[in-house]
């Protein structure tokens, strides 16, 4: 007999991720795979599988599954790739791209919240990824360039993307939350041949703001 959260994940597969139109057999399978209910706080055990944002002890918030697996598609990762994490939270997006394949780098601003995650983590037994202590949207990270770049809450403005898309190596994607509520979309970014970026809009949603993003120039009159 499957355990309630095998079949709470069998569910949030079938109910809430494949009918936000993710096809992508890697990302469900890697959504499939990883137990969400061992990145959820005490508390909100029973949450673990519902299609909101859950609190994290830092004041961040997990992405809704159905949003964090729309992004992973959108990134299409590969085996080997350097994936940048900015926002690692309780570390479930993280061992999902380690379960695509790839070499991550993820950061978290807040340090308390980093070494959660990699208790996480190390107990799930992830493996090739390196949590630290930082604010990504700081400044240049040091082990770029990127292959692909997420961002795991929103910026207000496109103010900090400068400084982020220039980490992407030649055909890098980042994938972001732009916006402020109630009006917020997620959006992809491609580089193509030297400072080329192109932009695809792919979805409306709601999230909690990195903390420590730009905020949005006010207009005067």
């Amino acid at each position: 007999m499957e355990s309630p959260n095998a079949l709470a994940r069998f569910n949030m597969i079938q109910q809430q991720i494949r009918p936000w139109s993710v096809l992508d057999e890697r990302v469900l399978g890697a959504m499939a795979e990883i137990g969400r209910e061992r990145f959820v706080p005490d508390g909100y055990q029973g949450l673990a599988y519902a299609d909101i944002e859950v609190p994290l002890a830092n004041g961040g918030h997990m992405l809704p599954p159905r949003v964090t697996a729309r992004m992973l598609q959108a990134l299409a990762v590969q085996p080997d790739e350097r994936v940048l994490e900015i926002g690692t939270g309780s570390g479930y997006a993280t061992a999902c791209l380690a379960a695509l394949g790839a070499q991550v780098l993820s950061l978290e601003i807040d340090p308390e919240q980093a070494e959660i995650a990699r208790a996480h983590l190390a107990e799930l037994g992830t493996e090739r990824v390196e949590i630290r202590a930082a604010d990504g949207l700081a400044g240049p990270i040091e082990g770029g360039p990127f292959d692909a770049i997420l961002l795991n809450g929103a910026l207000p403005s496109d103010s900090a993307l400068d400084a982020l898309q220039s980490q992407l190596a030649l055909g890098g994607r980042l994938c972001c939350i732009l916006g402020e509520a109630p009006v917020m979309e997620a959006v992809l970014i491609t580089r193509g041949g030297g400072q080329d970026y192109q932009r695809e809009p792919l979805f409306e949603t709601l999230a909690g703001t990195l903390r420590n993003a730009p905020a949005r120039e006010q207009f005067v009159f």
